[in-house]
Order: C-alpha cells, then structure tokens, then sequence
C-alpha cells in the first residue's frame, strides 16, 4: 500500500468517527483568528485541561502557539453555518469569518463565540509535534456553558444534530 492510499484509507476509517464540532479562538499580539476543529477532547478535570489537534500547515497554527492561549467554542446544531465559515470553505478573511459571528471578549479577553453552547478559555500549556499536526493541551481558565441547544456533530463527512435529552428532573 502506498502512502496517498494509507492516508485515503485512514481518513475514510476518521469519516466513521463521529465528533463534536468546535471553532478554536485566540487573541493576542500575533492577532486574532479562528479555525474549526473536530480533533478536540477532554484529558483531564484536575486540572481542566483539553486537547486540540492543529495542522501545522495552518495559519492559525502559529498564531495560536505565539498567543499562547486558546478558546474551544463547542458549537450546537444551530452553528453549522458558522463551522462552515470558520473551516474556511468559502475562503473568506479572518477578518471576515469574525464579522459573520457574534462573539464577545471573554474572561480571559479571547473570543467567545454567541453561538456556543460551551466556552473553554486557556492557556496552552504544551504542545507535541506529530505528523503534521501539533497537539495542543489547554488548561482551562474560565468555562461558560448554557443548558439550552442542541449538539453538533461531524459524522460521515457531514454535519448532524445531536438531541439532547430532556433533564430527567424536568420529566418526573
């Protein structure tokens, strides 16, 4: 197997991996950007830290790492159009990308996104090199979430709803 049919084959294997949808956000002296990530996850709650996979490749790549501090913005279902902007389909500025969205400052003055159902404020506090992409590990800050919305999900090279239950509080 060559290594173009390896790597078509590994990405059709990652289309049966379904994942959240997220636009990572930073501001700083490097400037202010914003990509949309699905290789993000949760490593541990003492302390609250996640981890966000970049390619290297990637403008917002150094941008991040120079900054030094990141927001992962979980987007919900009503945010596809948003996801769509911040992964760069239409080819749109950053400047532009940000225009199209409402976001705020947030505790840590990186931009929270309105359209998130949760925000996770940071600094990065380690990176890893692998293959083409860099590991960031974010220890959280500051979380703001809603109890309202909907998940969005990545599954099969499209976007998908994610009903969230009813609180089982709210039923009996």
């Amino acid at each position: 197997m060559t290594n173009d049919q390896a790597r078509a084959e590994f990405r059709n294997a990652m289309a049966s991996l379904g994942a959240a949808v997220n636009v990572i956000t930073t501001d700083g002296s490097h400037g202010r950007c914003g990509i949309t990530a699905s290789a993000v996850c949760s490593v541990t709650d003492t302390p609250p830290t996640m981890l966000v996979c970049i390619n290297q490749s990637s403008y917002v790549h150094d941008v991040l790492l120079t900054n030094g501090r990141a927001c992962i913005n979980v987007l919900g279902a009503h945010a596809e159009e948003l996801a769509r902007v911040f992964a760069g389909i239409d080819g749109c500025s950053m400047e532009e990308r940000f225009a199209r969205c409402g976001s705020r400052p947030g505790a840590l003055q990186l931009p929270v996104l309105d359209d998130a159902i949760a925000s996770l404020e940071g600094r990065i506090v380690d990176s890893k090199n692998v293959g083409s992409h860099s590991v960031l590990f974010v220890q959280v800050d500051h979380i703001r979430s809603r109890e309202d919305g909907d998940g969005l999900v990545y599954f099969g090279r499209q976007f998908h709803r994610l009903t969230r239950a009813a609180n089982s509080c709210e039923a009996a």
